[in-house]
């Protein structure tokens, strides 16, 4: 397998966000993106999957599909493992681990399964097999055929790099862009969070505006394998040329540690200069000056902070202060609770299915333009 080489690669989405995923993807170029159960498929050579972890914001991780063998039974895997070109990939020096699942196939046993792939990997490859390797092998056994997948993000692709500090129940940053997308933001109007805890929403925003690489701070598992180019990548990363924008993004919280996460937060990612945090509680929350934007928040739910009860008066004070100041701009906010919801007493639409987020099920929120 030539660098080149074209191959499947799947995008990890969060369950029913694979729509959004796909438009993004599109948008960056890969035109051949389709939609799928739990992500998005493409096709394209290596080049493909390091352009797809630097540049998708709503990807959960990457994974390249390298290959596939048939096989009826241990004794076959074992042999046809043994065969597979792993060194076109793998490096013998970088440790491995293995995951196997199988699923209506003969070969059933994935611990069985499991040990005959380490063994080819150990003995053909000359490869370490261990538990906390660094890069993973998932091999999927159904229907008689074994794919063979690598991971390629290696820590999921919400932790940037730049974000260091974070407060309680953070929203993951692949989770907000593909909320922000869901409300139509395209990085052309401003952006407030009126409880941003460590900045999420708002830092988001500002780089979308400023067009940055969300992966442009972190490293990423393919700089281990075989196939890595590192002029080439980069030649990718140096690439990303930060836009102007006239848009301004702002957060506030009642909570002082939680502005200055934020700031530092902004400060890392580059977006300082576009975006600003203060300290103040909802019902203190003052218009920006401009044409009107989207207030995107992510309230606490009171299942895990706080009491629920105590809650209600302050969804109230959020709803009355965005509905007597705020005209003219778009809601999005994201809830466990659609009763606490409720209590905003803002003109939502109907809701979305729920997304399964940190063992929660969450509701993004809408409302047209407010009048």
């Amino acid at each position: 397998m030539t660098k080149d080489t074209p191959f499947e690669i799947f995008l990890v989405a969060p369950p029913g966000l694979e729509s959004l995923l796909c438009a993004e993807a599109l948008e960056q170029g890969f035109a051949d993106a389709t939609i799928t159960p739990g992500g998005v498929t493409l096709t394209g050579g290596w080049p493909e999957v390091w352009r797809a972890n630097l540049t998708l914001r709503g990807a959960s991780r990457v994974l390249a599909r390298i290959g596939a063998i048939r096989v009826m039974h241990l004794a076959q895997l074992d042999k046809r493992a043994r065969k597979f070109p792993w060194a076109d990939i793998l490096r013998p020096d970088i440790p491995i681990r293995v995951d196997v699942t199988c699923k209506a196939s003969r070969i059933y046993h994935a611990g069985a399964a499991t040990q005959r792939i380490e063994t080819a990997l150990r003995e053909s490859l000359g490869a370490t097999i261990a538990p906390d390797a660094p890069l993973r092998l998932m091999a999927r056994i159904e229907d008689d055929l074994c794919t063979f997948s690598l991971d390629t993000s290696g820590e999921p692709l919400h932790k940037r790099g730049h974000k260091e500090a974070v407060g309680k129940a953070p929203m993951r940053e692949t989770l907000a862009s593909l909320f922000l997308r869901q409300c139509g933001y395209t990085g052309t109007e401003s952006v407030v969070d009126p409880m941003c805890g460590s900045g999420t929403f708002v830092i988001e925003a500002a780089e979308i505006a400023k067009g940055l690489f969300p992966g442009r701070s972190r490293a990423f598992a393919f700089e281990q394998f075989a196939s890595f180019d590192p002029d080439l990548w980069q030649q990718m990363r140096t690439a990303n040329t930060p836009r102007h924008t006239d848009s301004r993004y702002y957060g506030s919280d009642r909570d002082t540690g939680a502005i200055r996460m934020s700031t530092a937060n902004a400060e890392r990612a580059s977006v300082s200069d576009i975006a600003n945090f203060r300290h103040n509680a909802v019902s203190d929350l003052i218009r920006p000056e401009g044409p009107p934007g989207l207030v995107m928040v992510n309230p606490p739910y009171g299942t895990r902070i706080g009491e629920k009860k105590l809650l209600f008066a302050v969804y109230g004070a959020l709803g009355k202060t965005l509905l007597e100041r705020f005209r003219g701009w778009r809601v999005g906010m994201v809830t466990t609770d659609l009763g606490l919801a409720k209590a905003s007493a803002l003109p939502f639409s109907t809701p979305l299915a729920p997304v399964s987020h940190g063992g929660l099920r969450i509701h993004l929120l809408q409302t047209d333009t407010l009048r």
